[in-house]
C-alpha cells in the first residue's frame, strides 16, 4: 500500500471522542482527513481546526465541523504532514505553502503527531527547501541579502505566477543543502524585517507516524 495511505488513516488512532482536532496540510495527511471523514460518518464525534483553506474545504466536504482557531480556547491533537524530519524531531514543514497557518496551529495544541514517509526521515534537515514566508513589500532586497548569505533562494512561482499564501504573502524556497543548526538558522530568519514565518519546526512534534509499503513506525518524541 502507499505509504502515504498507511500513515495518514494510522493517525486516527490517535483520535478519541470529543477532541478538537487540528488537521493539517499535504499529500499524506490528505488521507487523514479522508478517514476522519468515514469515522465522522459512522458517528465519531469531534471538532476540527484548519491549517488551510484547501484543508478547511476538503474537511466541509466530507461533513467535518471546522472551526477557526479564534473559536477555540485549545487544540487537543493535531495531525500534520512534514517535509523532512531529523533524529531529535526537528523538522522542515511548509512544501504546501501552509506553514504560518501550521505553527500557528501546532503552537496552540496539546500534542502534535506528523505522518510521513519513510524517506523522510533524514540525518540533517536542509535537502528539502526551506520556506520562507515574507511580506511582498521589500522581497526583491530580501532575496538579494539571501543570496548574498549564500543561502541560494528561489521566489515561490506556480504557472509562472508567484505564488501566494492564504495570507497573500509570498514564499521564497532556501536551497540550503545542510543545515546545520536548525536554531541558529531559526534564529538569524527572525532577524529580517519583512519574513513573516518560515518552516523549521523546532522542538514541536510529540509523535511521528513514518510509513513504508508494508509498515508504519511510531515514534515518540516529547
Amino acid at each position: 500500500m502507499d505509504p502515504k495511505v498507511l500513515a495518514g488513516r494510522k493517525a486516527t488512532e490517535f483520535i478519541e471522542e470529543g477532541m478538537i482536532v487540528g488537521l493539517g496540510t499535504g499529500s499524506t495527511v490528505y488521507h487523514t482527513i479522508i478517514k476522519v471523514g468515514e469515522l465522522i460518518a459512522n458517528g465519531l464525534k469531534i471538532q476540527a481546526v484548519f491549517t488551510s483553506l484547501k484543508t478547511r474545504d476538503l474537511a466541509r466536504s466530507l461533513n467535518i465541523p471546522c472551526l477557526s482557531l479564534d473559536e477555540v480556547k485549545y487544540i487537543d491533537l493535531t495531525i500534520d504532514g512534514a517535509d523532512e524530519i531529523d533524529p531529535a524531531g526537528n523538522g522542515i514543514k511548509g512544501g504546501k505553502g501552509a506553514l504560518l497557518y501550521e505553527k500557528i496551529v501546532a503552537s496552540n495544541s496539546k500534542q502534535n503527531l506528523w505522518v510521513v514517509s519513510e524517506y523522510k526521515m533524514v540525518e540533517t534537515l536542509g535537502a528539502f527547501p526551506l520556506p520562507v514566508e515574507v511580506i511582498p513589500l521589500g522581497h526583491i532586497l530580501l532575496m538579494k541579502r539571501f543570496r548574498e548569505l549564500g543561502f541560494n533562494p528561489v521566489l515561490r512561482k506556480v504557472d509562472d505566477e508567484i505564488y501566494l499564501t492564504d495570507s497573500r504573502n509570498y514564499i521564497i524556497d532556501l536551497y540550503l543543502n545542510r543545515i546545520a543548526d536548525p536554531y541558529e538558522t531559526d534564529r538569524l530568519l527572525k532577524t529580517f524585517p519583512g519574513v513573516v514565518e518560515h518552516g523549521l519546526f523546532l522542538d514541536t512534534v510529540n509523535t511521528v507516524i513514518a510509513a513504508s509499503d508494508s509498515s508504519t513506525r511510531v515514534i515518540s518524541f516529547r
